[in-house]
């Protein structure tokens, strides 16, 4: 095990996040087990290659994470924890935070995914919630408790004039405050998702609202997924703040990354970029064609025939929008018989964030309305929805290739990847349902079918569009969403914001 950075060599690039690119399980014997996270952060940080003089700060998110950065001096772990014999040298040395779990549980599923996951996609039932009382005054405490760690851990790893890149609406307190220990250092923070727009921003406290945006403007550069998220915080910090709004040079059509806007506040100049996050072609594209996925797909075919075959690929999460798009395609089979024994709907709605009571809830509703779907529409030979929850990738992949149709469908999203990986890993050609609300329809939306997340009418007509398109025009729309989707991969889009900062 190496020393921790901040007692030997320091680090020229830091990045952070909640979640890091390895969690651990602890074996009946006491051993700790690495597993390396997914998704696109992993996969363009890693593809990067940025060596041993970078460091990735993140937080313990289970008891074996705190295990293992117990056993890790200063919880600093090196490569050879995060992929035990891969040998690809691509791993980068990480700082595990064993942040104390009151501080964490307020912090993490309290405020970030309680209230500002809700207000940036705009999910609040307003006549009755949110209500900031006592309760929300106490969690915003230890929210800012949870930054704190974050600032003085980067703080503590960084050599003279490093650059920080945080990721996303956990750490919007750590700009503004690793500035306050670190002024040498060059920091950027990135948003995954939306952001609200003003009136909505406002529900937030004020003096809350203020820290979230100072936060962020303690930054030298902020990045969005659009250019859409990125005008929508600009407003907040004009009309919050009475910050000074310029323009500074829109973005290409590609979304390069370029600076969009700078925001003059109190002296001080955040740079604001845009950069799209696209699918990771590569990688998707061979390991789609590994044995467990061939014999997934046998499994899928078999289940569904020759039938068309409608795909969907979540998580539980409210802003996916499941319970309407199952609502959309119990219409079109109420109202196009045609399509009775012709289509089965194949549905992964994956478990998120079981620990709070609305998404349990939400879970069992995506149940109850399959089962339902299922007991009005049914057969002896046809089963015209196939509900799994339980996460498989594999399986994810297999139905990527096979898709006829991809719906996806959130009342809104930053990007929403799914929308970008279905097009590449398709073998036929799809076509795609995407809602305008999704981040990626600014790139996707001349060769989707767009609607409004909210209309279950026009959903379920869009379904049927798309279910009876000519081969033809399904497959040249499918090969231009997945050049479009393939555009911008994860490695360039780190790369982008690391140029962009110096």
């Amino acid at each position: 095990m190496n020393e921790r950075i901040g007692e030997g060599p320091a680090a020229r690039v830091l990045v952070a996040s909640n979640r890091g690119p390895v969690s651990f399980r602890l074996e009946a014997d006491g051993t700790l087990s690495a597993r390396r996270g997914g998704g696109g952060l992993v996969s363009g940080i890693s593809a990067a290659g940025l060596g041993s003089d970078a460091v990735w700060v993140c937080a313990a998110m289970s008891d074996a994470d705190r295990e293992a950065a117990r056993r890790s001096p200063g919880g600093r772990l090196d490569r050879s924890d995060l992929l035990p014999g891969d040998g690809d040298g691509q791993g980068l040395p990480v700082r595990l935070l064993d942040i104390p779990p009151e501080v964490f549980t307020d912090g993490y599923n309290g405020i970030a995914n309680s209230v500002l996951w809700f207000v940036h996609h705009m999910l609040y039932d307003t006549p009755v919630e949110p209500a900031f009382d006592a309760h929300f005054a106490t969690q915003w405490e230890n929210f800012r408790a949870y930054n704190e760690a974050f600032a003085r851990a980067l703080a503590e790893e960084a050599g003279p004039d490093a650059v920080v890149l945080v990721q996303d609406y956990h750490l919007v307190l750590v700009p503004g405050l690793l500035r306050a220990l670190r002024p040498d250092l060059r920091v950027g923070h990135f948003s995954h998702t939306p952001w609200a727009p003003v009136d909505y921003f406002r529900m937030l406290p004020d003096a809350v609202a203020r820290e979230v945006l100072l936060g962020i403007l303690g930054a030298d550069r902020a990045g969005f997924l659009t250019e859409r998220w990125a005008r929508a915080f600009a407003a907040c910090c004009r009309d919050l703040l009475a910050a000074e709004v310029r323009e500074a040079g829109a973005p290409d059509a590609a979304g390069d990354g370029r600076d969009l806007l700078e925001i003059v506040h109190e002296g001080r100049t955040t740079r604001i970029g845009v950069h799209g996050l696209g699918a990771d072609a590569a990688f998707l594209t061979e390991r789609s064609r590994r044995p467990d996925v061939d014999a997934r797909m046998a499994v899928l075919r078999e289940q569904v025939g020759d039938r068309r075959m409608l795909v969907r690929v979540d998580r539980t999460e409210l802003s996916k929008n499941i319970v309407r798009g199952l609502l959309a395609y119990q219409h079109l089979l109420r109202t196009r018989p045609e399509w009775h024994g012709r289509v089965v709907h194949v549905a992964f709605a994956y478990p998120s964030r079981q620990d709070l009571a609305s998404y349990r809830h939400y879970t069992a509703e995506v149940r109850r309305l399959a089962d339902a779907v299922n007991a009005e529409f049914g057969t002896e030979d046809w089963t015209p929805l196939l509900l799994h929850v339980e996460d498989d990738f594999a399986r994810s992949l297999a139905a990527y290739r096979m898709a006829d149709v991809a719906v996806v469908n959130p009342i809104r999203d930053g990007m929403n990847l799914v929308a970008k990986e279905i097009p590449v890993v398709s073998d036929a050609g799809c076509a795609l349902v995407l809602s305008r609300e999704a981040g990626a329809y600014a790139e996707l939306g001349e060769d989707a079918l767009g609607i409004n997340p909210y209309d279950v009418v026009g959903t379920a007509e869009a379904m049927h569009q798309a279910l009876s398109m000519p081969p033809e025009e399904r497959s040249g729309r499918s090969k231009r969403l997945a050049e479009a989707a393939a555009a911008l991969p994860p490695a360039r889009w780190f790369m982008d914001q690391l140029e962009a900062l110096g």
